[in-house]
């Protein structure tokens, strides 16, 4: 299948907001309210309008969409820049294509192009690491909630981006509400 991967546009977040509902409309593990974090996390001061990309069809239709926003990795009086990658979706037709993972790797890249050296994930453990993501736990990097360790992780963009990192990480507002 032929798609197109771009940032998204002001004009598509309505489009984009609906194709995220629908892809996690029948996720066993989902609270029903990723499409309302997207637009939270668009108002919020840790949003990146770069790093907001959307797969088109080939009629420019939104069937996919990737985000990954501003977080800090807090230790005491360190904070260390990093990204959450949440969500990325993909409407149930177009699943299991790749678009997902084309998704991944076009945001990974694009936030390396914009100087960033890390992504967190809260994702399943079977998926995300052949991105590269591993274990935060390694970084001894903790989410500030509870959650398996094998579901909580990070991806070094750059070499040893993570060296001497660790500490708890912090999520913008969006999140929290």
């Amino acid at each position: 299948m032929d798609i197109k991967i771009r940032p998204e546009l002001n004009t598509e977040y309505r489009a984009t907001e609906e194709t995220i509902q629908t892809a996690f409309l029948h996720e066993e593990y989902s609270d029903k309210s990723e499409h309302l974090l997207v637009n939270k996390i668009r108002k919020s001061d840790a949003f990146i309008p770069e790093l907001s990309l959307v797969a088109l069809n080939q009629n420019e239709d939104v069937i996919g969409h990737i985000l990954l926003s501003k977080i800090k990795i807090v230790d005491g009086a360190n904070e260390v820049d990093s990204l959450a990658l949440a969500p990325v979706s993909v409407i149930p037709k177009h699943q299991k294509k790749g678009i997902g993972s084309q998704l991944i790797r076009a945001a990974i890249s694009k936030a390396n192009d914009l100087g960033n050296r890390s992504v967190i994930v809260l994702g399943h453990k079977d998926y995300y690491p052949k991105f590269g993501f591993k274990q935060a736990r390694l970084w001894n990097i903790k989410a500030p909630f509870d959650v398996p360790d094998e579901q909580f992780m990070a991806l070094e963009i750059t070499d040893h981006a993570l060296d001497n990192v660790s500490g708890v990480v912090q999520y913008s507002e969006a999140f929290l509400d």
